[in-house]
């Protein structure tokens, strides 16, 4: 049987996929390997190896949206940071972008949520080690993130 091995890319309609590509850019570091005329925009975060992480295709000012999560559709898309610390700096990013809109504790992960400027929700997240999950390997809890508990419990080790 095949398997499928990770999530390569993700691909959102926005409607302006400049003005999309930009706050990716601001808030993630992302760089654009290709602008086709405006109409579609493709990024690759730092240190990816694969030829693009996200594609932007515009649909215009009159476009509608966001999902409101009353109908079938994708929820949110989930970035992996690489240390907690990473994940700190994160927050103070979105924070000062206005696009911070929720902090979580998942116990095998820590995360942060925020919406792209068309609202299309995000999440940024933080793996804890594997070996440290415990109960959480097989469990999924939601509860409010600490992270100042967490980077004093997890900090220095990347």
């Amino acid at each position: 049987m095949a398997r499928v091995r990770r999530l390569n890319h993700a691909v959102l309609f926005v409607r302006d996929a400049r003005r999309a590509a930009a706050f990716y850019e601001q808030a993630f570091g992302f760089e654009v390997i290709a602008d086709m005329d405006g109409r579609a925009v493709f990024l690759r975060a730092a240190g990816s190896e694969n030829h693009h992480d996200l594609g932007l295709f515009s649909l215009g000012p009159a476009a509608r949206g966001p999902f409101t999560g009353q109908q079938v559709g994708l929820y949110h898309l989930a970035w992996e940071v690489e240390t907690i610390e990473d994940l700190a700096a994160m927050r103070q990013v979105l924070a000062e972008l206005g696009a911070l809109t929720g902090q979580s504790d998942h116990g095998a992960t820590k995360s942060l949520y925020g919406r792209d400027p068309d609202g299309n929700e995000f999440e940024v997240m933080w793996m804890v080690p594997r070996e440290e999950w415990g109960p959480y390997d097989r469990d999924a809890v939601t509860r409010p993130l600490d992270l100042e508990r967490e980077l004093a419990r997890f900090g220095g080790r990347g």
